[in-house]
């Protein structure tokens, strides 16, 4: 039947009825209107919810355009009487500057003069796999105990990176330690419900059914039906996907946050499924990024899906840094992070000596960017040199997006050392169960999780 027939037919089957004046539900626009209201004020002032570090979203918005090389004159009287609406809960002129500024944001004129356009923009994974020579698959058993228990014992690191992090999140350096000292340990008892092992169980949903044959569309379908609010990028792809943008689209339209964090904190699945294999993680991960992000954010999800991938045959985390950051291509802005980070390594005495020196070299870029991230796990990785204390108690002190880094170099450290060379202290608080806020996986069994991981890799090596 056609829509118009559909149509009719709903109109002609129809009969008058009256209402009354309790029945007729006008009340609900109101409810609707309470709850737009109640958003738009969360764009202009929020505090993260499992730290409580304050965040104004829409004004990050106008930074990170900056941040991609973008003129935003003009920008700030717009915030300004943004922040006087927001003050005065004038939700009428709120409401309207608020399309006004991401109007503007849309419209960006690009800045010749900025520094941004000195490097290559990378758009399609063509161009990556061309750019770059990828180290040779290396052999793994996915078919042995020792794979299971490398794939639960990754899960596990993952899970405790982000409980760490997520209560810290957010901050800087000098901040937590003025309140926490040195962190050795979980700040508050630790839960599992963070954001970034939701987009991780989406891409593991259509993994499943599709292994090699993956599209992006086939996550973000995934995505639309589980995911039920993102924040940041993740949540403009949401809504672009809501509405029929579909990928790599669904990433870059309307989206100035297409360069943060986002795409880097999901990689460890990518690399959890194509074990010794980097070519194949990298792959995966563009496939995964283009959802939500552009370039460098989308570079970020590569970089630690190699990572974990490389994490499977390697015992000397400083080696598997290094082979990590050859298959970045060189001429990309993420790749003079990276550098960077592992430049100041190697120079200084210390992570804090190295960290400093990147945390002002980023500091014009939003806490929840994917650079001052990359940074800190460059500088964790290589000053823990496969202590997993001491990785965690580094990347912690470093701030910035702590259970997004955390979460991700801790699944690469974890496979690597083995369940053995972790403390009791980072397991004893969990059970085995994971709370999540994904449609139909409110609470997974961390087992059945690997398991699930596990039969995914072996069905998609068999295809």
């Amino acid at each position: 039947m056609k829509a118009w027939e559909m149509e009719k037919e709903l109109i002609q089957s129809a009969i008058p009825t009256i209402l009354e004046e309790e029945e007729q539900e006008w009340d609900v626009m109101a409810e609707v209107g309470k709850a737009e209201d109640d958003k738009i004020k969360l764009l202009w002032g929020s505090n993260v919810p499992g730290s409580a570090a304050p965040e104004r979203i829409i004004i990050a918005g106008v930074q990170a355009m900056e941040n991609r090389g973008y003129l935003v004159e003009g920008y700030e009287a717009i915030v300004d009487e943004g922040l006087k609406a927001l003050e005065a809960n004038d939700m009428v002129t709120l409401h309207q500057l608020t399309s006004k500024l991401y109007h503007q944001i849309l419209h960006s004129v690009k800045d010749e003069a900025s520094s941004y356009w000195h490097y290559k923009p990378y758009t399609t994974w063509k161009q990556y796999e061309e750019a770059v020579t990828f180290l040779k698959p290396e052999s793994v058993d996915v078919y042995s105990k020792d794979f299971e228990d490398k794939i639960l014992v990754g899960w596990r690191a993952q899970l405790i990176g982000g409980a760490l992090g997520t209560a810290i999140e957010g901050y800087t350096t000098d901040n937590l330690r003025k309140v926490f000292g040195e962190i050795h340990d979980y700040v508050r008892k630790p839960n599992t419900l963070n954001d970034d092992i939701t987009f991780e169980l989406a891409f593991l949903k259509a993994y499943a059914k599709k292994g090699k044959e993956l599209t992006s569309v086939d996550i973000a379908h995934e995505w639309i039906g589980l995911i039920p609010a993102g924040w940041s990028a993740e949540e403009v792809a949401l809504r672009n996907i809501r509405y029929g943008i579909y990928p790599p689209e669904s990433g870059v339209y309307g989206n100035p946050y297409c360069e943060w964090i986002g795409a880097q904190m999901r990689g460890a699945i990518c690399g959890m499924v194509a074990p010794g294999n980097p070519r194949e993680a990298a792959r995966l991960a563009w496939i995964d990024g283009q959802i939500s992000h552009y370039n460098n954010g989308i570079i970020g999800e590569v970089f630690n899906a190699i990572l974990v991938a490389l994490s499977f045959t390697r015992t000397d985390v400083r080696e598997l840094l290094k082979d990590t950051i050859s298959m970045i291509p060189d001429d990309s802005e993420y790749y003079t992070v990276v550098t960077f980070a592992l430049e100041q390594c190697e120079k200084a005495h210390n992570w804090e000596e190295a960290w400093r020196i990147c945390e002002k070299k980023y500091e014009r870029y939003n806490w929840i960017h994917a650079y001052p991230n990359a940074a800190a796990e460059v500088v964790a990785l290589w000053f823990g040199n496969g202590d997993f204390d001491k990785t965690l108690h580094i990347i912690a002190m470093e701030g910035v997006d702590v259970d997004c880094n955390a979460a991700q170099i801790m699944t690469a450290l974890g496979i690597m050392v083995g369940q053995d060379k972790i403390a009791s202290k980072w397991t004893e608080p969990f059970d085995d169960n994971i709370v999540t806020y994904v449609r139909t996986m409110e609470n997974i069994d961390i087992h059945e999780l690997s398991e699930w991981t596990v039969s995914s890799c072996r069905n998609a090596q068999k295809a």
